[in-house]
């Protein structure tokens, strides 16, 4: 669509030609003869920019300025003012104006202040957008926590979210670190700043040092300019490095230097400078280990390690896995357009399962299961939940979902045996239809060859 200005003036002639200049630009143009007309157009259809005579019989243009701030705050206003009311259009703008232009102008001139006005509505309405994104995600209360657990780990992360101090945070894979890690600063007077995120593991140990310190100009092959880095570029905010575990031993005693001191070197330089980042780090290892084994600085450890957190295993919290199960389900679904709910089998087998991939393997599953879904109804079969098998000594392991999944894949391999690999005779013995078979079939790994004598092969 394209952009729409409303243009204010009481003389026709000029109204026209400041149409005339901005829809040769591509604008659509409403001209209106007084302040009064305006308000009444903008009421029926809202304007991206308001362009507006000063001097107006009735409301002139300052009066018509504090009714647009107060009705449509977001809406910016550009004056148009003779040469010897450039002291009234500046007292204007200290009301709210975005800008104006004298009279006779330049349509180039002209046209080029109304981008500018219409790229700040455009970021104005980004930076809301971002914010109620980030009150949406990050709120304390639209954070899942059901479990005892989550609530003791949500009490702290308040607690010590105004805190400069570093914390070390520790868990699984998946079990939501980095989240941990938004919270802390988003609920910190550090949100207005950057958060910047940094997996350790990533990047080679010389290739991490410029990714953090920066590097200047020539300092290796490669870099033909200058470039601040992630502990720069984190000024004022947060800087999170995950897998910081991974981390080589002479890199550990520069990262300690960076701590102690609150000063970076970047590569090929030879002036410090000075940096104000909160360091939040994350490992899904115990660090306290790796320095008992000497693969990890004491006192770096001990540096990272003045606020821990410690996050449990979605298995040792199985109150939140139904409410996340419902959470991740209404985004997923949302995004896709559909309308699901979880049917009670499915919830059981949610419940059932070990998760060793914690919350970011139930998000996944939750998010396979929308793509899947026939009907309104979410079945364990959409899940496709992935099953164990026996332990070495043969003896049973695993979750009572395993159980069920073995007990199923033999019944389901004796159906195919008897009916000699035809699956819509064996999906008529079972009770369910073909669709369901190859669903089950699939999740459970069965592969239905035919071998000699019409028989089928069991698990594949």
């Amino acid at each position: 669509m394209k952009p729409r200005v409303v243009i204010v003036d009481d003389e026709e002639r000029m109204a026209g030609v400041v149409a005339a200049a901005l829809g040769r630009a591509g604008y659509e143009c409403e001209q209106c003869a007084s302040g009064d007309a305006a308000l009444a157009a903008l009421e029926e259809r809202p304007a991206d920019v308001v362009v507006t005579d000063w001097k107006m019989p009735g409301m002139d243009g300052l009066t018509l300025l504090r009714s647009l701030r107060a009705r449509w705050p977001a809406t910016p206003v550009v004056l148009l003012t003779a040469y010897g009311s450039v002291p009234s259009a500046v007292a204007a703008m200290r009301e709210g104006a975005f800008d104006f232009v004298t009279k006779p102008f330049d349509n180039d001139e002209l046209r080029a202040l109304v981008a500018r006005a219409l790229d700040l509505t455009r970021l104005e309405r980004e930076n809301r957008y971002l914010r109620q994104e980030v009150a949406s995600r990050y709120a304390p209360d639209a954070t899942v926590a059901e479990s005892e657990a989550s609530r003791k780990l949500l009490d702290l992360v308040r607690r010590v979210a105004p805190s400069r101090a570093t914390v070390l945070i520790q868990g699984e894979s998946g079990t939501g670190k980095e989240l941990v890690a938004r919270l802390l600063h988003y609920w910190s007077d550090r949100v207005g700043h950057p958060f910047v995120a940094v997996n350790c593991k990533a990047f080679a140990e010389g290739v991490l040092e410029s990714e953090l310190f920066g590097h200047e100009k020539g300092a290796f092959t490669g870099a033909v300019a200058a470039r601040p880095g992630c502990f720069e570029r984190a000024s004022g905010g947060t800087l999170f490095l995950d897998e910081i575990g991974e981390i080589g031993a002479d890199f550990q005693a520069k990262l300690l230097r960076v701590l102690q001191d609150g000063e970076v070197l970047p590569v090929g330089g030879t002036r410090p400078r000075r940096v104000d980042v909160r360091v939040v780090t994350a490992s899904n290892r115990s660090l306290r280990d790796e320095v008992s084994a000497g693969r990890f600085r004491d006192d770096l450890y001990y540096r990272l390690n003045v606020i821990p957190i410690q996050l449990a295993p979605l298995r040792e919290r199985r109150d939140d896995i139904l409410p996340l199960a419902r959470h991740f389900l209404a985004r997923h679904a949302g995004e896709s357009g559909r309308r699901l709910a979880l049917a009670p089998e499915a919830e059981d087998a949610l419940v059932a399962h070990a998760w060793p991939g914690n919350v970011r393997e139930l998000e996944n599953a939750l998010e396979r299961a929308v793509v899947l879904a026939h009907g309104e109804r979410i079945t364990p079969e959409d899940l496709l939940l992935e099953h164990r098998a026996a332990s070495a000594d043969g003896a049973p392991e695993g979750t009572l979902q395993d159980a069920l999944d073995r007990a199923a894949a033999a019944r389901i391999s004796s159906a195919l045996e008897v009916a000699k690999g035809n699956r819509a005779e064996a999906a008529r013995a079972l009770g369910v239809d073909r669709t369901t078979l190859y669903r089950l079939m699939k999740r459970l790994g069965l592969s239905p060859l035919i071998v000699s004598g019409g028989g089928t092969a069991g698990p594949g």
